[in-house]
């Protein structure tokens, strides 16, 4: 057996048995087995199993929502081109973010730390769609609402997509980004 794991490695395997067995996949030893080491790797890392717990989630965070703003934002100047951006790279199929963002969501159901950080995701996500819509020329007002309302329609385009529907095409999304942006 190898000697240890990085701390990365070990947040990725836990990801992987969240998606595979949910939260009560996510133990110590399978882990270690699955890792090829020791419980010893794991508490090099981690205090306990809560301390692997907030690193999921916040690993979850950091690449389903801190990297894509980062990435959008350095992409484009005008928060219109922003918003597509933003839509063409959240809404399509990605087979690990999709496994990764339902475990989270199951997850939240039934443990309040999983389902704060849930909330703080959700709450990120729609209020930099409607930063964006404010600065295409929105009222503040205006744009939460419609920026809860491409949020809802994402969630609906994951839920159908991951039980077997078609993912959005590029002319829907512009569409629908036509349809956010009118003033």
């Amino acid at each position: 057996m190898a000697q240890r794991r990085t701390k990365s490695e070990w947040v990725d395997g836990a990801l992987a048995a969240l998606c595979a067995a949910g939260i009560d996949g996510v133990r110590v030893e399978p882990l270690a087995r699955s890792l090829g080491v020791t419980k010893g790797s794991f508490y090099h890392h981690f205090d306990n199993r809560r301390a692997l717990h907030l690193e999921m989630l916040s690993e979850w965070e950091r690449l389903g929502t801190s990297m894509i703003i980062d990435v959008v934002d350095e992409a484009a100047d005008d928060p219109e081109a922003r918003l597509r951006l933003l839509m063409m790279n959240t809404y399509g199929a990605d087979d690990v973010a999709d496994a990764i963002e339902a475990a989270i969501r199951a997850w939240a159901a039934g443990d309040e730390v999983a389902s704060e950080a849930v909330r703080r995701v959700d709450d990120r996500r729609v209020g930099y769609v409607a930063k964006l819509l404010s600065e295409a020329g929105m009222t503040p007002a205006q744009a939460t609402r419609r920026a809860r309302l491409m949020y809802r329609h994402l969630i609906g385009e994951f839920i159908w997509r991951t039980s077997g529907g078609p993912a959005s095409t590029r002319r829907e999304l512009n569409e629908m980004a036509d349809l956010l942006l009118v003033r």
